[in-house]
C-alpha cells in the first residue's frame, strides 16, 4: 500500500476515550450502559437526518437525544442538570492511551494530518490541545461545515477539498466500521483500529489495514 498523502482521524471513539462517560451517566442515577446507547441514539439520529437531507448539529442531537433515554429510564431529579452534565463531560474527554505516541509517529514518517468529526471542531481542538499534539495537525475540519454528515460521501470529498488532495491520495483512520465503509465508498483508503477484539460486519467494505492500536499504523505504512 502506497504511503497517503494526507491521513484523516475520526475523533469520537477514535482518538477520545469515551469510557469515562459511564461515570457521568452513574452520577445522574441512570446505568453506566445507557452511556453507549445513548451515543448510539444520537448517531441513528444524526445518519436518519442526513439520509433524508438535512444536517443538524451534533450537540443538538446529543442534548435532545440525551433528554429522551434519560427520561425513558426514569431519572429522577433534574434533567436539565443532568444533560449538562453529560453534555460538559462529553467536551473534556482524554485521548487514548496509544493516541500520542502514535500520532507523533505519523507526523514524523512526514505524513499531513487532520481529523473530521460528526462532533465540533472545538471539541476536537480542546482534546488535541489537552493531549500535547495538536501542533501535528494541520487541519481540524467538522461536518458542520460539510454538505452532509459521515458517512455521507459528500463528508469525506469536503475533506479533501478542504486539505487540496483527490480522496485517493487520503487515509481514514476510525474504529467504526461505518466510517470505513464511507470512506471506502468515496475513493479513501481504510485503516481501522479495532482496540477491541471486535469482529468486523461482513456487509461493511473491509479496511485496507486493520491495527489493534494507533501505534501499530505507522509500521504498517512504511511496509
Amino acid at each position: 500500500m502506497a504511503e497517503p498523502l494526507v491521513i484523516v482521524f475520526d475523533v469520537n471513539e477514535t482518538l477520545s476515550d469515551m469510557a469515562p462517560l459511564g461515570e457521568v451517566f452513574a452520577q445522574t442515577g441512570a446505568p453506566r450502559g445507557l452511556a453507549k446507547l445513548w451515543f448510539a441514539t444520537l448517531l441513528r439520529d444524526g445518519f436518519a437526518l442526513t439520509a433524508s437531507g438535512d444536517n443538524q448539529a451534533f450537540a443538538t442531537i446529543g442534548g435532545d437525544a440525551l433528554r429522551t433515554v434519560l427520561e425513558a429510564e426514569g431519572i429522577s431529579g433534574n434533567l436539565d442538570t443532568a444533560v449538562e452534565r453529560v453534555m460538559a463531560a462529553l467536551q473534556n474527554l482524554s485521548l487514548h492511551p496509544d493516541v500520542p505516541a502514535g500520532v507523533r509517529a505519523l507526523a514524523a514518517a512526514g505524513h499531513r494530518l487532520t481529523t473530521l468529526t460528526n462532533g465540533a471542531a472545538a471539541n476536537t481542538d480542546r482534546l488535541l490541545v489537552a493531549g500535547g499534539i495538536r501542533d501535528k495537525f494541520e487541519l481540524l475540519l467538522s461536518v458542520e461545515d460539510a454538505p452532509a454528515w459521515k458517512p455521507a460521501k459528500a463528508a469525506y470529498l469536503y475533506a479533501g477539498a478542504s486539505a487540496g488532495v483527490d480522496p485517493s491520495g487520503m487515509l481514514l483512520v476510525a474504529v467504526h466500521p461505518w466510517d470505513i465503509h464511507g470512506a471506502a465508498r468515496a475513493g479513501l483508503r481504510t485503516a481501522w483500529i479495532n482496540r477491541t477484539g471486535a469482529r468486523y460486519p461482513s456487509y461493511f467494505r473491509a479496511p485496507d489495514i486493520t491495527v489493534a492500536a494507533l501505534t501499530e499504523l505507522p509500521p504498517a505504512l512504511a511496509a
